[in-house]
């Protein structure tokens, strides 16, 4: 099932959200035009490597990254693989700052605007709950609570994570238990048969994170990494389930809904 619109009206126009799939659009439009060289440098310095944690504890322990880039052979005619080394020395304020810059890094448009689509359909109704700067720090801690999960599961991971999913995630999880049943309308694909059906937004969210978990579950069976399955579900999990846990805390009420009219005062005093 694939979510395509959302049947939610709010008060207020959702000005970070569109900040934040502007800001990430930006980022991804630039690095397009570097040259691929470029562009594994950046996401090797910016993105979060999860083995440097370890650096803010030894100033000495310098990370060495691999990274593996496809280039064409002439004479061949095919692409060969190519490995490449990168040395990361100590810095803990680079440390720090890639976690939120790894944030809006992502490795090619569609891994992009599947982030950014589900960001669109979503934020708007936990911003228009939390208010511009209130979501805008949930937004960002959601992405923190996403990388140390992912960090937990492989600490001494050398692959650079990047991409919004894990922010996205706990607002997600947020939205999954603020408006659990906001209609979602959704396509879905029964065999052959493909249809638009209204569900309830906990439907359509919770069989997201089902299939995150598993997908989870199943790597962490396989004693496969993240890196190596190209996704970091546990940070998907771990982002969904601290958005469920933090927006309550932090969410403000809903405003009260308007009083009711006095119908018996206008049947004696007659309506107007």
């Amino acid at each position: 099932m694939f979510p395509f619109f959302v049947i939610h009206p709010t008060t207020r126009p959702p000005v970070v959200t569109v900040a934040i799939i502007l800001l990430n659009c930006a980022v991804m439009l630039w690095m397009s035009r570097l040259p691929p060289s470029v562009q594994e440098q950046i996401v090797v310095e910016h993105g979060f490597v999860p083995q440097r944690v370890r650096q803010l504890s030894n100033p000495n322990l310098l990370v060495q990254v691999v990274m593996e880039r496809q280039v064409e052979v002439p004479r061949l005619r095919r692409l060969a693989i190519q490995q490449h080394e990168y040395q990361l020395p100590p810095s803990p304020r680079a440390v720090y700052a890639s976690v939120f810059t790894s944030m809006f890094l992502h490795g090619g448009w569609l891994h992009l605007l599947g982030n950014m689509w589900f960001l669109w359909l979503f934020g708007g109704g936990i911003e228009d709950r939390l208010g511009h700067f209130l979501f805008a720090g949930f937004y960002l801690a959601g992405g923190l609570i996403a990388m140390t999960c992912h960090w937990a599961y492989e600490p001494d991971s050398a692959i650079p994570v990047i991409g919004a999913s894990g922010a996205i995630a706990a607002v997600l999880g947020a939205y999954a238990v603020t408006f659990p049943f906001t209609r979602v309308r959704t396509l879905v694909f029964l065999l052959v048969f493909i249809t638009f059906v209204d569900l309830p937004a906990l439907v359509v969210l919770g069989f997201w994170f089902l299939s995150q978990l598993l997908e989870a579950l199943g790597a962490l069976r396989l004693g496969i990494g993240g890196g190596d399955a190209g996704i970091a579900f546990w940070a998907h999990v771990g982002g969904f389930v601290g958005g469920m846990i933090l927006m309550p805390l932090v969410s403000r009420p809903p405003p009260p809904a308007p009083p009711e009219e006095d119908w018996h005062a206008d049947l004696e005093h007659g309506f107007p």
